[in-house]
């Protein structure tokens, strides 16, 4: 980067908004795995969209590759700057307004997904899109990968949730359509094309949410089942519970570490092959009479106050933080039919043991949307991508995708042909030219350069 660009950066937002110091940097440059990390960078950090666009004319002339990073809590390598891009930090993109007539809020790119939470409850509504890091993860991340999280099965993936946005091109150019109409058939449905495109096409700066009623009372189980392939017939059968918000699955081994990290005490008085948390509307009463119809359920813990249905999700939610304690984690985020999942459940762990013998895997997540996220840790770095290719290759294999809910981005990129066809590789290659024709909006993600 040249001192006139720095210089140029510094007249739109600010000097003290042009980060360079080794220690102002540092937490924008490596991401929540560990495994992805620069040694130097320059982060800008516009307040609104007329900044934004002001930042990405000047780095579109000046050729310059430009990287938007949210709440840097991205797990595909997609939210440092591997290649010297310059990070445009959103978290000074505020603004948190809410329609309470139409069931709809407006969002700047950098409020939480916990602040989105806070303000739609104030009005006695709520957001459809719940994560386990919603006090890090930011609106304008969370849409330009299409998150999904906890309550996909009831609400949708984020784009689902997505009315309008107002986002830049690399030119600058501003776009931006937030009336908020729900039936709205002018043109093509730019906010279904930004969302998943992972900072690739345009930078997101304000978003219109959707809103949901506000949860009754609810109760909250988690079941114990023999094995992994129980507890996908199991989750099958739940789907169809009236008033089902969620169905996450873990297994013994991970269980136990999180047991271990955390201090909790035993889910339930013996150990099972694997584990449902189910969530439902409704009474403690109302879950049991579900639970008893539900296929090789052996045991369950039910509860359907606050503080009990807290506790018996931190079994499920406090997975990642007690898994990151073991040091760096492979990743692989990805969806099985339901017809296969449970022969990918049960075949992983030897598949990972013949390739890397030390390596431990943990296995969990939505299973009622066949999504399993698969952590694999103890592999050493010279073994990473023989056992990458393998599990992706498997996945494909069983009918699956490689990327559920978090992207491609640099991780995976040599793998999306696994899951699409070259005619469509080539029309995303046609759209973010079109979009971007300069190539400086995360150029090295998703197609690559």
């Amino acid at each position: 980067m040249t001192a006139a660009l720095l210089d140029e950066l510094r007249g739109i937002v600010g000097p003290e908004h042009v980060l360079t110091e080794p220690d102002l940097v540092a937490g924008h440059l490596r991401d929540w795995t560990g495994r992805f990390a620069a040694e130097a960078g320059v982060v800008v950090r516009p307040a609104d969209t007329g900044q934004v666009s002001a930042v990405l004319a000047a780095c579109a002339a000046a050729g310059t590759a430009v990287l938007p990073q949210g709440g840097n809590t991205g797990l595909v390598g997609a939210s440092v700057p591997l290649h010297g891009e310059i990070v445009l930090h959103t978290g000074r993109l505020h603004g948190l307004e809410v329609d309470e007539v139409a069931g709809q809020l407006l969002a700047g790119a950098g409020e939480t997904i916990g602040a989105v939470h806070a303000a739609a409850a104030s009005a006695g509504l709520a957001y459809g899109v719940d994560l386990a890091s919603r006090d890090s993860c930011t609106v304008g991340g969370t849409v330009a990968t299409n998150a999904g999280g906890l309550r996909v099965l009831r609400h949708g993936d984020t784009r689902r949730q997505v009315i309008g946005v107002e986002a830049v091109l690399s030119d600058g150019s501003v776009l931006s359509h937030l009336g908020g109409l729900t039936r709205d058939n002018t043109g093509y449905h730019l906010p279904s094309l930004l969302a998943g495109s992972e900072g690739t096409l345009a930078v997101l700066t304000r978003v219109r949410l959707r809103l949901v009623p506000a949860p009754g009372p609810s109760a909250v189980a988690v079941l114990g089942l023999a094995s992994p392939a129980d507890a996908v017939v199991a989750a099958g059968f739940a789907r169809r519970i009236a008033g089902v918000s969620a169905v996450e699955f873990f297994l013994p081994a991970g269980l136990a570490l999180v047991r271990e990290v955390t201090g909790l005490g035993a889910v339930l008085p013996e150990e099972h092959g694997a584990y449902l948390l189910l969530e439902v509307d409704g009474s403690a009463e109302a879950l049991v009479q579900a639970c008893e119809d539900l296929p090789g359920v052996q045991d369950a813990a039910i509860a359907d106050d606050a503080p009990g249905r807290a506790a018996l999700w931190a079994y499920r939610e406090r997975h990642t933080e007690s898994i990151a304690t073991r040091g760096s984690v492979i990743k692989l985020d990805v969806t099985l039919p339901m017809a296969t999942a449970g022969e990918y459940l049960d075949r992983l762990p030897s598949v990972v043991a013949g390739l890397v013998p030390d390596a431990r895997v943990w296995l969990f997540g939505h299973l009622a949307d066949g999504n399993v996220h698969t952590n694999i840790t103890g592999v050493p770095a010279a073994d990473t991508h023989r056992l990458e290719d393998t599990v992706l290759r498997m996945v494909a294999d069983l009918g699956g995708s490689i990327a559920s809910e978090h992207g491609i981005g640099l991780a995976k990129r040599e793998w999306l042909g696994l899951g699409r066809s070259e005619a469509e590789i080539e029309a995303f290659r046609r759209i973010k030219w079109a979009l971007d024709p300069a190539g400086i909006l995360h150029p090295h993600a998703v197609l690559g350069p």
